[in-house]
C-alpha cells in the first residue's frame, strides 16, 4: 500500500516541474512575433535562397481522421534535388503515390511509375513559376514547396500572426533552434539546424480548422550545398510504353492514383 508520504512526495515533484514548464513556456511563447524565432526564420531563408545548388531526402508523415474517429499516420518518402533559378527534379515514394517531377526551366513533367503515365506542360521561368503550376495547375499538393522558393521568409510567414522560440532541440542527433508559428487556419513548426549551416531539419504543419487537427511533418536529412548534378538529371525521357495524359487523377489526399482501367 502507498504510505501518504510517498505520495505527497511525488505530488511536490508533480507541482514543482509544473511550475518550471509553465515558466519557461510563458518566458518563450508571448503574443505576437518572437524575434529571436523571427531571427532565426530569417537567416535559414537567406541561406537557402543564397544557395545556388542542393540535395536532400525527406520523411514524410500525413495524417487523416476515418470516418470512426481514428487518426491515422501514411508514409512516404521524398528526395529534392534543385539547382536555382529554374531546375528541379523530386521524387516521392509512398503507399499512395510513385512520382517523380521534373523542371528543366522550359517544361514541367509529371510522371506517375505506377500507371506508367505522365502529363507534360509548357512552363517558362523559375522554380516558383513551375512549383505554382505544379500545385494549381496539376493539383498536386507541395507542403514543402515554400522552403524551395526564391523567397521562402516571405512564403512562409504570409498570414502568420504570432510566433514562438522553444530553445534548442535534437533532431536526428542534430542541434536545431524549435520555432513556431500561427495563422487564422493552420499553425506551423519548424526545426533550423544550430550553427553556420541553418537548413531546415524538420517542418510540421498543423491544419486546425479540421476535426482532429491533422498533422502533416516533414523530417530532412542528407542535405548537401555542393552537390554534383548530371545535365540531364532535370529533364524528362519518357520511358518505353508511357502514356502521355492531358491531366493525372489526383485523390482526396492530393496524391497520384491510378488511371481507371491503368493496370
Amino acid at each position: 500500500m502507498r504510505s501518504d508520504s510517498s505520495f505527497r512526495g511525488r505530488l511536490r515533484v508533480a507541482v514543482v516541474f509544473g511550475l518550471v514548464g509553465a515558466c519557461a513556456g510563458s518566458a518563450v511563447a508571448d503574443e505576437g512575433i518572437n524575434p529571436h524565432a523571427d531571427e532565426v526564420l530569417r537567416a535559414m531563408s537567406r541561406f537557402l535562397a543564397a544557395t545556388p545548388a542542393f540535395s536532400m531526402s525527406a520523411d514524410i508523415g500525413n495524417e487523416v481522421l476515418t470516418v470512426q474517429g481514428q487518426k491515422l499516420q501514411f508514409s512516404s518518402s521524398a528526395t529534392a534535388v534543385v539547382q536555382r533559378p529554374s531546375r528541379m527534379h523530386i521524387t516521392r515514394q509512398g503507399r499512395f503515390a510513385d512520382a517523380e517531377a521534373f523542371y528543366d526551366g522550359k517544361q514541367l513533367t509529371l510522371y506517375g511509375k505506377t500507371a506508367n503515365a505522365y502529363v507534360q506542360k509548357e512552363v517558362a521561368g523559375t522554380l516558383d513559376t513551375a512549383l505554382n503550376a505544379l500545385e494549381k495547375g496539376l493539383g498536386i499538393g507541395l507542403p514543402g514547396g515554400d522552403l524551395l522558393v526564391a523567397d521562402p521568409y516571405a512564403a512562409l510567414t504570409a498570414g502568420v500572426t504570432s510566433s514562438g522560440y522553444y530553445g534548442i532541440a535534437y533532431v536526428g542527433g542534430v542541434a536545431a533552434h524549435h520555432l513556431a508559428f500561427r495563422t487564422p487556419k493552420v499553425d506551423w513548426q519548424i526545426w533550423v539546424k544550430e550553427g553556420n549551416e541553418p537548413l531546415p531539419l524538420k517542418y510540421v504543419i498543423t491544419t486546425k480548422w479540421m476535426t482532429g487537427a491533422p498533422q502533416y511533418s516533414v523530417q530532412f536529412s542528407n542535405w548537401n550545398t555542393k552537390p554534383a548534378i548530371a545535365a540531364s538529371r532535370f529533364s524528362f525521357v519518357a520511358p518505353k510504353d508511357a502514356v502521355r495524359l492531358d491531366a493525372l487523377p489526383v485523390d482526396e489526399m492530393g496524391e497520384l492514383s491510378a488511371p481507371q482501367g491503368s493496370k
